[in-house]
Order: structure tokens, then sequence, then C-alpha cells
């Protein structure tokens, strides 16, 4: 049946606002890949959309393991949402291992949908699992949708004589194919995407595509599915989207801001797990005058960056927790030379290796104060994967308006979620283009300017204008190496000064509510967007007047936090850390906060946010 015809007459077609939908797999059965594609075919009908990989922590999990699942959750909608959803109304579950690690996140009643040929003995042990459940009873909360998703794959592709290994390979389309039909999703956006990418094999082009198109017809002729789903257009505000994730977001601020600032990128970093996407996402913009190098450890990879600044591009570089740390000392040279920096920290649950794949807010002391001496730098944290593009942007404009470095704070869940990015023009973004060096005549380089405290940005080869560089103390205007204590405490506290002054050129804090009330909720980073929900949530059953309050900028913080914070009769600060923002606002300002913490290597849910406003304003 064509995909444009009318369902048959005994198929029922419901509209829903809403809907989210996990596959759940071993690491090596195409999760992520039939997510993602789920993902842009949602994007490209026009739902707003917001995603949530899973990966297993281990490289590769013995298959069939519980320490082996990985998941793709997706929710997308008639309207903007902030979140990919607290439980799937779906799971897709290809072995019993899957099954058994994401079944206690489905909403009750939920539609279970699994490949029973995978449900053998020996997966059933692998699961820990003493009965199998599609035949126990134990899933009687839930309605189960069977499907030989193996053994109709193999059919599919008979005609093939692919190897006995390679038969059942493309049955994550067969399960692509149904969700495609529950959901009235359209199948030819998946087929010519097939076609791009497997236009060199012939035979995995034909194999991806029938079992696709097996997996959409089995859901339309099976009698245990009477009912699917359409989500209409949502009504975003008018322009050209694109899905992105938050590292592809990062990827493209650090572009726009280096061609609007006219300079070179140099990327410099170390792989390592979240944050390795962006090294290979920069790597295939060349043509924007833009350099990687994949440095031997993360001390180069820092130092690297320190050396493109001081030759006039814009340095950067990335990495995650471990790393960071041992980019601390060269962090220190680049506040002690002031030349733009700026690092990109996509954080993960530790400590040390901890858990590389879950995500966490564990580094912002470290990012604060992590350092050796006085040592100030800008620190920055993005809020969702679209504002990555626009973090990185400031952090660029920030750096190197200022000569400081910039520290750019990301996590796990943001680095690889996706949702529609509006595509700003590019005569709206702002012109970072810095000022001309002095002429040689006036020229010293500590003579700072009078406004931001910036030293100039002069680059080798500027005739006249010559200057030592280094970790050592430098005088005061002529930069000459001194150990002066008069001079030391004096460029301490003109350092100190000068990112101090930066409160004066960021946004001032707005919250999103009421301008005063009885709760004020605070957050950072990829918090928002259980926050945001959580408070329109409570705000709609209950009148006490609850506001939101995000931070962007946390060193330094908005000239007016305190003053915002002291409307409200009572604060929350909503963390996935031990408390980290919390402790600075309370010792900074005197007002008593009360704590959401949560470090389990995963991104809070609106209930769980929900629950916490109700406990505050049940005591307020």
């Amino acid at each position: 049946m064509s995909v444009t015809e009318p369902p048959p007459e005994d198929k029922e077609l419901q509209q829903v606002h809403y809907a989210t939908v996990r596959f759940a797999g071993d690491s090596g059965d195409g999760m992520q890949l039939v997510g993602s594609q789920f993902a842009d075919i949602a994007s490209l009908v026009g739902n707003a959309l917001s995603t949530m990989p899973d990966y297993p922590s281990e490289i590769r999990a013995p298959a069939g393991s519980l320490a082996g699942v990985s998941s793709y959750q997706l929710s997308f909608a008639d309207y903007d949402i902030t979140t990919p959803g607290d439980a799937p109304f779906v799971l897709v579950a290809m072995n019993p291992a899957a099954l058994k690690v994401n079944l206690p996140d489905l909403q009750d009643k939920g539609l279970v949908v699994v490949n029973e040929d995978e449900f053998t003995a020996l997966n059933l042990k692998k699961a820990g699992y003493a009965t199998n459940p599609l035949t126990d009873g134990s899933l009687a909360g839930h309605r189960v949708i069977p499907a030989a998703m193996t053994r109709l794959t193999e059919e599919a592709v008979k005609e093939l004589n692919l190897p006995r290994a390679a038969r059942a390979r493309s049955r994550n389309f067969f399960a692509l194919g149904m969700m495609l039909w529950l959901y009235d999703r359209p199948l030819q956006p998946v087929l010519e995407w097939l076609m791009r990418k497997f236009g060199k094999s012939r035979d995995a082009l034909a194999a991806n595509g029938a079992t696709l198109r097996a997996g959409f017809n089995f859901a339309d002729t099976t009698e245990l599915l009477r009912v699917h789903f359409h989500v209409a257009q949502a009504r975003l505000p008018k322009g050209r989207y694109r899905r992105l994730t938050g590292n592809e977001a990062i990827t493209l601020g650090l572009i726009a801001a280096a061609q609007k600032a006219a300079r070179p990128l140099v990327y410099a970093s170390y792989p390592i797990t979240p944050a390795s996407d962006i090294l290979h996402e920069l790597s295939r913009y060349k043509e924007f005058d833009v350099r990687t190098i994949q440095s031997e450890d993360e001390i180069a990879a820092c130092c690297a960056a320190i050396g493109a600044s001081f030759a006039g591009a814009i340095g950067i570089t990335g990495t995650s927790g471990p790393g960071l740390a041992l980019k601390t000392e060269a962090m220190g040279l680049a506040v002690m030379t002031e030349l733009p920096l700026v690092v990109v920290d996509v954080q993960r649950a530790g400590p040390s290796t901890g858990m590389p794949t879950k995500t966490e807010q564990t580094d912002l002391l470290a990012a604060l104060h992590g350092r050796p001496g006085e040592s100030p730098v800008v620190v920055l944290a993005a809020s969702s994967a679209a504002d990555c593009f626009w973090t990185a942007y400031e952090a660029v404009r920030l750096a190197t308006k200022y000569m400081t470095p910039v520290l750019l704070l990301s996590d796990s869940f943001l680095a690889n979620s996706a949702e529609p990015f509006l595509i700003p023009a590019v005569d709206s973004l702002a012109d970072l283009r810095t000022p001309q060096a002095p002429t040689p005549a006036t020229f010293a380089p500590y003579r700072r300017d009078p406004q931001t405290l910036a030293r100039p940005w002069a680059t080798p080869g500027m005739k006249g204008m010559e200057h030592r560089i280094g970790g050592l103390e430098k005088e005061d205007g002529s930069g000459l190496v001194t150990y002066d204590a008069a001079n030391h405490q004096h460029m301490v506290l003109q350092r100190e000064r000068k990112i101090a002054g930066i409160a004066a050129d960021i946004p001032a804090a707005e919250p999103m509510g009421p301008d005063a009330g009885d709760l004020l909720v605070v957050g950072w980073g990829s918090t928002y967007g259980a926050i945001a929900a959580a408070v329109a949530g409570v705000r709609q059953q209950r009148p006490q007047k609850v506001a939101h309050l995000h931070l962007r900028h946390l060193n330094p913080l908005p000239a007016n936090v305190e003053a915002v914070m002291r409307r409200y009769t009572r604060v929350l600060v909503a963390e996935n850390n031990l408390g980290h923002l919390r402790g600075l606002l309370q010792g900074r300002f005197l007002i008593p906060t009360v704590g959401l913490n949560k470090v389990e290597g995963r991104p809070f849910l609106i209930r769980e946010v929900v629950a916490k406003i109700e406990e505050v304003l049940g005591h307020a």
C-alpha cells in the first residue's frame, strides 16, 4: 500500500498532540541510527522535537547483556517542547536485556513492541529473567506487540543471497518501519536517505529498504495494531530550521564566530567522550579557514590552542572532566599571558573515568576555581542543544574582546540530544572584529583598554610590536618580567577586575514568570528543559507565584542576580550535582536556598522537579 493512500477502514487514525518513543537494543543493533532517522522525519514534517540518546559506557559489552543496552528516546509534538519526555508511551525492545533495562521507565498501559525472536533461553538468562516476560504475565500492565523481526527480516532479504551472518542485520529498519506506520510518518525520506548512505553498496541499500517496507507493512496488516496516531505540525516561529545536536551546534557557533571575527579558527583536542564529535565536525569545514589538530594529549591540545591565539587565530580546545583537570596548568598560562582561549568542557559522570557516556554537571567548581593561583576566567553554560550555538558564539565574543580564557560548559545530555534550530540570518550576528592594534609609537604589551582592561592583541610579525610572553609575571604596561611584590598585587587585581567588569557587558538576569512571588527556581546548563516545563505546569495548577531563572553567565554572574533572588520568599536551585551553584549563591549573597540534586548520570525528569516545587511550596 502506498503511504499516501488512506488507511483501511478497520484501522483508526487518532490525532494526538504529543508522543514519546524509545528504541532500545544491543549497542550493535543500530538503535541510534534508526532513532535519529525517526527524529529527522519528525523534524521534516514540522514537529517540535527533543531527543535523548543513551549509550553504554563499555565500548563493546557482551551481546545480550544489561551493560550493553543502547537506546534512543525522542519526543515530538505539535507545540514547543523542552525535554525528551519523562516516560515513553512506546518502547521498542530488540532483546530481553533492552526490555528489562527500559521497562521501568515506560508509561502505565504503554505499548511494548518486542522482537520475539530474540527471547531465547540464552538471552533471557543473560538478562536475568527466570521466565519469559512475554508469556509469564509480568507485562499485563502494558500492551505487548510481539513481532518476529529477525525471521521477517530474513524473509524480506531472501532474494538478495546475502551471507547468513548479514541476513538479519537490518532488523533495526524493520522496527523503524513499524514506528513510521504507528505515527503516520512517510517512508520516502528514509528511502532517499538510504540511497545517499548506501549508494555504493547495492546489497545494503536493497536489504535496508526491503526491511523498512516489511516493518511498515507488518504494522499495517497485523491485527495487533488497530490504531495509529498522527502528530500535527507545530506552530513555531517562522524561519528555516535544521535538526542539531549540542555538539553540532557548538561547532557551527564557533565557526560563525570566527568568520565574524575575520580570523582563522584552530581547534586542538585529544579525543575524549563525549566531546570528540566537535573535533570530527570541525574537521569537515576546512573551507571556512578551520584547522583541526588531534593532539597526543590534553596538555598539548591546550598549549596548541594558546599558541594559535598568540599567532592571531581563534584558539579553541575541547575536552570532558578528566581532560579538564589536565588542562589546568596551560589554562593558567592563558590567564597570565592574557590571550583569548575558548575551552569547551562537555561534562560527564565522574570522578575519573566514571561513566563516560552518562551526564552530570559536576565540573562547575573546577571551572570556577580549579587552577592554582588567582586565575579568574569567564564561565558560560549552554542550556539546550540549540543554545549551544549561541553560547559558543558568546564565548568567542568575550574571549577576544577581553583577551581572556573562557570556559564553555556543556554536558553529555546536551552533546548528544537534538532539537530544531532556527537558522539565524548571517547579517543578524554581531560583528566580532577586534580593534586594530596601536601604532608602534604607542604600543606596550600590557597597556590596557580603559573600558575593557584588555591588553592589545599584537601578533608575531607586527613590526615595532615585539614583546615577551610567558608564564612569569609581567610589569604592568611594559610587559617586562618582574618579581616586584606591589606590581604582582596590582596585576592580580587587574585580571580580577577585568573579569568582574564583564558583568556590565552581559544581559541582566530575567526570571521567566512573575517578577516576585513565593518561589524562584534557579538552574544552569541542561536542567533548563525540565525546570521550564515543571514551572509552567505548576503555575497552571497552583495559585502560588513561581518563576524560573536560568543562568548562562556563571562568572561573572549578571549584576542583578542578588536583587532578583531577594524578590522571592524561597529559592530552589536544581543541579545535576551535589549543590555547586547553590553553595556559591548562598556564600556570596547569604540568601537561604533549597537544593534539588541528582547524580545518577541521567537528566532531571519533569515530575522530579514538580515534586520538589510542591514540597517547597508546602513548607512556605
